[in-house]
């Protein structure tokens, strides 16, 4: 009989989630279990991954550097986030941090770091980013996680920019139309939402924003906000107009 926890750890895996199974853990996750929550055989956890949703598990083999779990039951069904990417400039290290960690939990789906000619990070380390997404996933009950990609220059997404996905930018440089009302009118449409740098865009990166037929520019009201607070608030709008959390398995 599994001993089982008040408040159940959840732990993301992309191994595929099949009743009876027997998972060895990776040994990051094994240390986590063993070594910092101090789980030991017999404790429950919920494992889960897109594919196949959510489950009940059991430690069956623990030490300090491996450890393995018992696919038991299932609880919930896969829920897929909305179709959302967020574009945005790293900033520095605890601001990025921020905005990983509260997109993840406000549900995007796709997070792609981008370098302008006023991003201010000298480093873009997507294997940390895509750690940080994992563990927030972990902790708000998603049951995805979300696609971090390479960084890239602006430049050159935008060149190789998929036309049917609507490009919603945030600047407050620009007169764009209220976010409302543009997230409504395309509201059916795949979509990304663009975070310009702290330093704002160059007037080149402007101007082709600008040129762009699939690019929307939109406001978030009168007060100038901080990168890290305007991808959030954008994000959580997006959500509460475009949102469909009812599509799973």
């Amino acid at each position: 009989m599994s001993v089982r926890l008040k408040n159940k750890i959840r732990l993301y895996t992309d191994t595929s989630l099949i009743l009876g199974r027997i998972i060895e853990l990776n040994p990051q996750d094994s240390h986590y279990l063993c070594n910092v929550m101090r789980l030991t055989k017999g404790a429950a956890l919920n494992c889960f991954n897109a594919k196949d949703g959510e489950y009940e598990c059991q430690i069956v083999t623990a030490d300090k550097k491996h450890c393995s779990i018992r696919v038991d039951f299932r609880v919930n069904n896969s829920i897929l986030a909305p179709d959302i990417w967020l574009l945005f400039a790293p900033l520095k290290k605890d601001k990025t941090d921020f905005v990983i960690e509260k997109t993840t939990e406000l549900g995007v789906h796709t997070i792609v770091p981008i370098i302008t000619q006023n991003t201010i990070a000298e480093k873009v380390r997507t294997e940390r980013f895509s750690a940080q997404a994992k563990e927030a996933a972990e902790q708000c009950e998603r049951t995805d996680i979300p696609i971090i990609k390479e960084a890239v220059r602006l430049k050159d997404l935008l060149c190789a920019w998929p036309q049917e996905r609507r490009l919603f930018f945030l600047d407050e440089t620009l007169s764009g139309k209220d976010c409302l009302e543009l997230f409504n009118a395309y509201k059916n449409q795949p979509a990304a939402i663009l975070v310009g740098p702290e330093g704002g865009f160059s007037s080149e990166e402007k101007e082709l924003i600008d040129s762009l037929p699939f690019a929307c520019g939109v406001s978030l009201g009168p007060r100038i906000l901080r990168a890290e607070t305007a991808a959030c608030a954008a994000l959580s709008i997006w959500q509460a107009v475009c949102g469909d959390w009812s599509k799973g398995e």
